[in-house]
């Protein structure tokens, strides 16, 4: 035991943190690539990928296995350099940002005190490779796509930072762990944020949709305009890293909703144990909604996104921010967490 206590075990024990929780999202989107793709063939009545392994269940591992194995390919007039760093770098950002996500009370690899700020900066810096990607590929498709993408995605970053600060008034905490904390009430479900922050919580889930380039919002892989976007010219595995790196931040989305405003690990019910499974399950059912977003709702205009953005979520989520904050300052119920003890 003393050997862990050395800074060499030290790093040991959080090398094997950072890998069990890698491999496990790795996992875990293999099968959630599976339901969104299952969720999407149900809506539209057909069976979906139903032939790799018992019910296709092994699919997405037939899909990883082509992707590795297919022949890298490369423009003739790409910047090559940052052609292949801009894929690496969006994965390995995505990959981080899970370091200060709480899976349970003290499950965290960095139980950060500024954990939403590091949040903000790895989600900041995210749209570079996205950017890179599509300026190296040298067409003019990959690159429109690219700065649609990053139009996108800071417009809506400018909403959630604001949607978030409301809950950080609310809690007084800028660390994941303690915003979950200050949701675990004697009236469990109706403890959470999601109750007084609920027009905030419904604007950050489609905020999160525009995010993330998910459908409706997918405008810089809009294929009636732009091919397949900003990764057009990817193909092995430069585009899977692409593609595990934007399934990654849209779980990391489904994780944030649920720590935010809808308790965490906390149990829904008084009295039942809380955990680990009540996280995993909360996820799982944010990324369904994800999923049948996808498949019900039509894809916006570019203007209409960039609208909706900047002239409604951002002014209504700024007035939230005054309206949490006057609720707060006079101890309302629900809006002043820190003052009443939860």
């Amino acid at each position: 035991m003393d050997f862990f206590d050395t800074d060499l075990g030290t790093f040991i024990i959080i090398l094997a943190q950072c890998l069990v929780v890698t491999v496990c999202i790795l996992v875990s989107l293999a099968f959630l690539l599976l339901m969104d793709r299952k969720v999407w063939a149900a809506v539209q009545l057909r069976r979906g990928p139903n032939v790799v392994g018992p019910f296709g269940l092994l699919q997405s591992f037939a899909d990883f296995g082509k992707f590795v194995l297919k022949e890298i390919v490369i423009p003739a007039g790409a910047d090559r350099i940052v052609f292949l760093v801009a894929p690496l770098l969006t994965f390995v950002l995505a990959a981080i940002s899970w370091a200060v996500i709480p899976f349970a009370d003290g499950w965290v690899i960095s139980d950060l005190n500024v954990g939403v700020l590091y949040i903000f900066a790895i989600s900041s810096l995210g749209v570079y490779g996205v950017i890179m990607g599509g300026w190296a590929s040298n067409s003019k498709y990959p690159f429109l796509g690219g700065l649609r993408s990053a139009a996108q995605m800071v417009s809506y970053e400018v909403s959630i930072g604001l949607i978030i600060i409301g809950v950080l008034i609310s809690t007084g905490s800028l660390n994941l762990s303690d915003i979950v904390r200050a949701q675990d009430g004697d009236y469990g479900l109706l403890s959470w944020y999601w109750l007084p922050h609920f027009p905030m919580m419904i604007i950050f889930f489609i905020s999160a949709l525009a995010e993330t380039n998910r459908p409706p919002f997918d405008l810089p892989e809009a294929e009636s305009e732009l091919v397949a976007g900003y990764q057009v010219e990817y193909s092995s595995t430069p585009y899977l890293l692409f593609m595990i790196g934007e399934y990654m931040n849209i779980v990391l989305m489904c994780a944030m909703t649920t720590l935010l405003f809808f308790g965490g690990w906390l149990s829904p019910i008084p009295g039942l144990p809380d955990g680990v499974l009540w996280m995993v399950l909360k996820i799982v059912f944010f990324f369904f909604i994800f999923a049948m977003v996808k498949a019900i709702v039509p894809r916006y205009r570019y203007d209409q996104l960039m609208r909706l953005g900047w002239k409604v979520f951002l002014p209504m989520s700024l007035g939230w921010v005054v309206i949490a904050a006057i609720l707060a300052k006079y101890d309302v119920v629900g809006y002043a967490r820190f003052a009443t003890g939860g």
